[in-house]
């Protein structure tokens, strides 16, 4: 019997990639050349708070390590986690705490941050406008936040029946965070992912937008 259920790429299945995810090139390039966007899109400095939502093995957050205070990596994959604190244990660095969370179902964290950046999180996010409205509350006023996802595609990049968003439409995507409260929405391409689809090969753009929460 087949099942037209879609499949969820859910916190297991990245358990099950943890030990392996650093191994892979592509996924070191793409978090060194966000953060590189980030260092030149936003006013780093080291008394600035952040949360890396969605933080993975953390191959966004420790390139930008040395131009921030503290920094929250929250993952709802207790596997990721696991190889985020070997990490920080290995390399002994002291302002980076690894935190299990899931936005949408647990409870937030008390504190607001200065900085929230995520990295091809956003399209495993069921509700946007939700995600949105939850980042635009946990900043700071005038604090920054910084999404790199996939632009949008025809549901090639992860196949038809993964329940997940066909990346964004940016100016869609800009709306959506206008009318969470942000302004200033700005976006770029950093990064490109080449995937073999139907025998050829096809180039997937990374955007990274940048927003900020008003306020002084």
């Amino acid at each position: 019997m087949t099942s037209d259920q879609p499949i969820r790429l859910d916190a297991t299945h990245f358990d099950a990639k943890a030990r392996q995810w650093d191994d892979n090139p592509v996924f070191r390039e793409r978090g060194q050349k966000i953060a590189q966007a980030i260092r030149e899109s936003v006013p780093l400095h080291r008394g600035m708070s952040a949360l890396d939502y969605g933080c993975g093995t953390g191959l966004l957050s420790f390139p930008l390590g040395d131009a921030l205070g503290a920094i929250l990596l929250a993952d709802s994959s207790s596997g990721m986690l696991d190889v985020v604190s070997e990490k920080i244990a290995a390399q002994g660095i002291g302002n980076m705490k690894p935190m299990k969370l899931d936005l949408l179902a647990d409870p937030p964290p008390a504190q607001r941050f200065d900085l929230i950046v995520t990295s091809m999180t956003l399209h495993h996010v069921p509700d946007t406008d939700h995600i949105l409205r939850i980042f635009h509350d946990l900043l700071q006023p005038g604090g920054y936040l910084c999404i790199a996802d996939l632009d949008q595609e025809d549901g090639s990049f992860h196949g038809p029946a993964v329940d997940v968003h066909h990346g964004f439409d940016r100016a869609d995507l800009g709306l959506r965070a206008v009318q969470a409260g942000f302004t200033g929405v700005r976006f770029q391409t950093v990064f490109s992912i080449a995937k073999e689809n139907a025998g050829a090969a096809r180039d997937y753009p990374v955007f990274l937008m940048t927003a900020r929460r008003s306020g002084t």
